[in-house]
């Protein structure tokens, strides 16, 4: 039986602007702070944070919103998409990842919309909450020793789910506003990425963070921000799969306060 992962680790990234100005190979995960430099993933586009001075910040509580965007499924192709925030997941050292947020799998030509959160190594879990294209929907990880908070508030239809997870390390090394393209894996852990579903575009907004007790956005200097494009075949350089999809995502700019951006879906996406 295969299972299908609504969401997963970062596929290893590289630095398109190191490989442009080096014109060989960027080295993975090697991030600069806040200089608008852009990573390239085979699953996920949007932004991601990192401790860039080795400060020592343990990323502790991320909050996000976005209205659900309606997703055009085309013919019987079957593809999906998971929007999200998160804390961990994207650094060279992380073991696990926090997140929760609203997903869309296209099956027959039919969207169905859901809401989930996972906790890796898990299974993600799917939430009763109804979900609906234009939903305005707010999550956020709050992590407390030991104790991982998930929210999900639909403020369209007011309602909302919070569930406390006890987990026994929690990654706390980054914290992540995601568009991804998810994973379908077998009994042996072997995953493929699955055909990004055209989303069109997603808004996230009153996007922020605390790390250490700081409380930021996305442009603040005491952390790195890193943008993040989706191209499927970046799958190719790292030894993972991808399905057969050209389909991608790209991240827009920051807004001047650090708290929104937008991802946009690319029918044909490239390094």
């Amino acid at each position: 039986m295969r299972v299908r992962r609504l969401v997963s680790l970062l596929v290893a990234t590289a630095f398109v602007a190191a490989l442009a100005a080096s014109g060989g190979a960027a080295s993975a995960r090697r991030f600069a702070i806040n200089d608008g430099a852009q990573s390239v993933s085979a699953n996920w586009s949007g932004y991601t944070l990192q401790d860039a001075n080795d400060a020592g910040l343990e990323f502790t509580s991320v909050t996000g919103t976005w209205r659900v965007p309606a997703t055009t499924c085309d013919g019987g192709a079957n593809a999906s998409a998971a929007f999200w925030v998160g804390l961990g997941g994207s650094s060279d050292s992380a073991n696990g990842l926090e997140q929760t947020g609203t997903g869309v799998d296209c099956t027959g030509g039919i969207a169905r919309y859901y809401a989930w959160y996972e906790i890796l190594p898990a299974a993600a879990v799917e939430v009763p909450l109804k979900v609906k294209p234009g939903d305005q929907i707010t999550t956020s990880v709050n992590v407390n020793g030991t104790t991982v908070l998930v929210q999900i508030k639909n403020r369209t239809r007011k309602t909302s789910f919070t569930r406390a997870l006890s987990v026994a390390e929690p990654d706390l090394s980054s914290a992540e506003w995601i568009a991804e393209a998810p994973s379908d894996c077998d009994p042996g852990g072997s995953c493929t990425v699955l055909p990004l579903a055209n989303f069109g575009t997603v808004n996230f907004t009153r996007a922020a963070t605390i790390a250490t007790s700081h409380p930021g956005t996305i442009t603040d200097a005491t952390w790195a921000n890193v943008a993040i494009k989706l191209v499927p075949e970046t799958a190719r350089f790292f030894a993972a799969r991808s399905a057969s999809s050209t389909a991608g995502a790209t991240p827009g700019a920051l807004s001047a306060d650090g708290r929104s951006f937008a991802v946009s879906w690319l029918a044909n996406s490239a390094p």
